[in-house]
């Protein structure tokens, strides 16, 4: 089931599995942004990933003198949302904690999605409540896919990324076991622009930690459309495809895969998000189309 909103410039819709994302359409041209989820290459949209960003050693963590088990990047990708509002423009998905939800993570939480157009751009809220009596340790990130394929004939070498500022950095590999190893790769060295190529995945994501845009475009040598993630606050980014895949996910986050060696203890997790009880936790970002 998919909800749908738009307006003069996009359509938008949304399914309540995970409160995915599953199409941002142009008006205009009828151009789908959103990757479409061909199973045989990656059977997803843009999956939130919440409580966890990323793997745990061993899908495990240790929190009050046990082990609790949680797949990559959490379950709330994998569960039915209900639908808290809905109007012309947005709409809100809602995630409770319940008895499934405690044999993963016992911590009482509310999870609401928030989809928002206004005009060219569709804003996303996440607002997460501590229901419980401790401090909540959480994680939270975006993983949306984009297609690149906006014209016939585009081919992945055709796009590139833009970041907002000149930016140094490196990217944080993954080991065999899809933890953050120390091993680190050079991405750009004072440049704003990362062509897509075919390979540039062969390792994995490309993880940056200590990036200073917050803000990156994909856009297109053979187009003039532009769209660009802004992700204000988030201080995480991860940029991935399946190798040689006609899409490239721009993901902002807050937080990222256990490192190598780290001693398994949730509250200890790089990154993790500590909610005091009763309090609400809440960040935007927000995907803009120029055509």
């Amino acid at each position: 089931m998919k909800s749908t909103i738009s307006n003069s410039s996009l359509e938008v819709s949304v399914k309540r599995h995970g409160a995915e994302l599953c199409s941002i359409r142009s008006v205009r041209s009828g151009i789908e942004y959103l990757w479409q989820a061909d199973p045989a290459i990656w059977g997803s949209h843009a999956p939130n990933l919440f409580p966890i960003v990323g793997k745990l050693a061993d899908d495990q963590y240790a929190f009050d003198g046990r082990l609790w088990q949680m797949k990559q990047h959490g379950f709330a990708r994998r569960m039915d949302f209900t639908t808290a509002q809905e109007a012309s423009d947005s709409f809100t998905f809602q995630l409770t904690s319940s008895p499934e939800t405690m044999l993963q993570y016992p911590f009482g939480f509310v999870l609401a999605i928030n989809y928002r157009l206004e005009g060219s751009s569709l804003s996303i809220r996440y607002d997460v409540q501590n229901r419980g009596r401790v401090i909540m340790p959480f994680s939270i990130g975006a993983h949306p896919g984009f297609s690149l394929n906006w014209g016939v004939g585009d081919r992945i070498e055709d796009f590139f990324l833009e970041f907002e500022k000149a930016e140094t950095i490196s990217t944080h590999l993954l080991g065999a076991t899809h933890l953050l190893s120390a091993e680190v790769q050079r991405v750009l060295t004072n440049e704003r622009m990362l062509p897509l190529r075919k390979d540039i995945f062969d390792r994995d994501a490309l993880i940056f930690l200590d990036h200073k845009s917050r803000r990156v475009s994909l856009c297109s040598r053979k187009h003039r459309n532009r769209l660009t993630v802004e992700f204000p606050g988030f201080p995480h980014l991860g940029i991935w495809s399946k190798a040689a895949a006609p899409y490239v996910c721009i993901e902002p986050w807050f937080g990222h895969a256990d490192p190598e060696g780290h001693d398994g203890l949730l509250v200890n997790k790089p990154g993790i998000i500590k909610l005091a009880p009763a309090s609400v936790f809440t960040c935007t970002h927000r995907i803009l189309v120029e055509e």
